[in-house]
């Protein structure tokens, strides 16, 4: 064999053994301007009073008397997706997810200059929080009337609606939703613990509370139903919320009530009803630091990547032809997000710990998982068989008719009302883009054929949901990271 050809043959070599972090290393997109608008998104699904820096032009002040029937005031706060309703738990989960994201990837989200944008998301929601908390063991976890939100097609700036509240307390339980708020309140002390000690506090000693008031008065809440119901039970919750009060606190207490209380289980998802997978992630990278006795939580974290890797002997999740993550019609792309941003995390924890995942006679290593994740979001951002994004604004042939009330209704003229009797043929039907550009929004995405409808009125397609965002801020700031 010529000098020419040994060489050849080298790199050859080099390149097989080398593919899978050369992949990760080489971008595909532009991943910083997806996580930037990736937070603008949240931005426009705000409520309350809009700050000056507010980056949505299209976007007013809207639901200013919110708590005004129970006399307390619930102003501000996040709607979950194009409706006009504050819902408590998907919310909780937001913030949770999020304030994970900027705790992990603090580094990564400081040198893509989204922390401070980042921080601002978390505290819109704990700010809120505080307020829906306020009263002496009752946690308000629900504004605006859904059914009545169904029946008329109005931005929130102009919503004519009834603004009902919902709450939980000692004879009407919702250990999901306080468990989750405790989640959220102590994810997020961490997250302002170096930037403002006596608000990261506050959160804190909320959370204690709301934990307990979950242990103590145990039962699902069917209210948020059918958009929201816990399908899951809350022990998932419980765990998620005990685990996060243990990063928060490092007290034996929590500790304890994880191993001894808690109830884990494998499981093939992660999701604002389902938190299993994320609280066995949390105490795998704990047994990496040295935590004793959490075995089982590792053994059930690394179940749920088998569950997911398609080249695992115990794959569970089938893919789309195009390789795409499916589980569910409607708002599917959290799945997507939720595994990627979990991967991401679980990928750093290996390589830092220098492990790899065990899936019966097969390994996996964290490039491995890497890989399937930066799979997973190029999809949502244009590598598909529909050659299209699936993300509002950003790459090539976007979605135009997001299911969104505040982006399909152009500004109202001075004095005009809306009409909701003929709200739906005039804004949600009429089959042209929207006239504002929901920037960062990742739709609902394709069937498990990978085909998809561009149209309003196709909603388990076109509408956004705030957590499928939240999860994947994480994972594009890793992305980013990567050049």
């Amino acid at each position: 064999m010529g000098t020419k050809q040994v060489y050849w043959a080298i790199t050859v070599v080099w390149l097989a053994l080398f593919e899978g972090n050369m992949m990760l290393v080489k971008g595909d997109f532009n991943y910083k301007e997806a996580l930037t608008k990736s937070l603008i998104f949240l931005e426009a699904q705000r409520s309350g009073k809009l700050p000056s820096n507010n980056r949505v032009p299209w976007r007013g002040d809207s639901a200013l008397d919110d708590g005004k029937f129970a006399n307390v005031n619930l102003v501000g706060g996040y709607y979950d997706a194009g409706d006009n309703v504050k819902y408590g738990l998907p919310m909780a989960f937001t913030v949770t997810t999020l304030s994970w994201a900027a705790i992990f990837y603090r580094s990564e989200l400081k040198a893509a200059k989204e922390l401070d944008n980042a921080h601002d998301a978390i505290r819109w929601g704990t700010d809120y929080f505080l307020k829906a908390s306020s009263r002496h063991k009752r946690l308000y976890v629900e504004v605006g009337d859904a059914e009545d939100d169904h029946h008329c097609w109005a931005p929130p700036e102009h919503m004519k609606t009834k603004r009902t509240v919902k709450k939980i307390d000692s004879d009407t339980p919702g250990t999901e939703i306080a468990a989750e708020t405790a989640a959220a309140m102590a994810a997020s002390s961490i997250v302002f613990r170096s930037k403002d000690l006596k608000y990261a506090r506050r959160l804190l000693n909320k959370a204690k509370l709301l934990f307990q008031m979950a242990k103590s008065h145990k039962g699902t809440y069917d209210g948020e139903c059918p958009f929201y119901c816990s399908y899951s039970g809350y022990h998932d919750e419980l765990m998620w919320a005990a685990t996060w009060l243990y990063m928060a606190t490092r007290k034996p207490m929590y500790m304890k009530y994880i191993k001894e209380e808690t109830m884990s289980a494998s499981v093939a998802e992660f999701s604002w009803d389902l938190k299993y997978a994320g609280a066995q992630i949390l105490l795998t990278q704990l047994h990496f630091e040295g935590e004793k006795n959490l075995e089982t939580f590792k053994n059930h974290g690394d179940s749920f990547i088998c569950s997911v890797l398609p080249d695992s002997p115990y794959n569970q999740i089938k893919l789309s032809p195009g390789g795409f993550i499916h589980l569910r019609d409607g708002a599917n792309t959290q799945y997507a997000t939720g595994t990627s941003f979990l991967f991401t995390v679980y990928s750093d924890l290996l390589a830092k710990h220098k492990e790899k995942v065990t899936c019966g006679d097969k390994q996996f290593s964290s490039s491995h998982l890497l890989a399937f994740a930066k799979k997973q979001m190029d999809y949502i951002l244009g590598k598909n068989p529909e050659g299209r994004s699936y993300m509002v604004g950003f790459g090539k042939n976007p979605p135009t008719q997001a299911h969104h009330r505040g982006a399909s209704v152009p500004k109202l003229k001075k004095g005009e009302e809306v009409v909701c009797a003929l709200s739906f043929s005039k804004w949600l039907l009429r089959d042209e883009p929207n006239p504002n550009e929901l920037t960062g929004a990742i739709v609902g995405g394709p069937d498990r054929f990978d085909k998809f409808n561009d149209k309003r009125w196709d909603s388990p397609k076109t509408e956004p949901c705030t957590y499928v965002n939240s999860l994947a801020v994480g994972a594009l700031a890793k992305l980013a990271s990567l050049g």
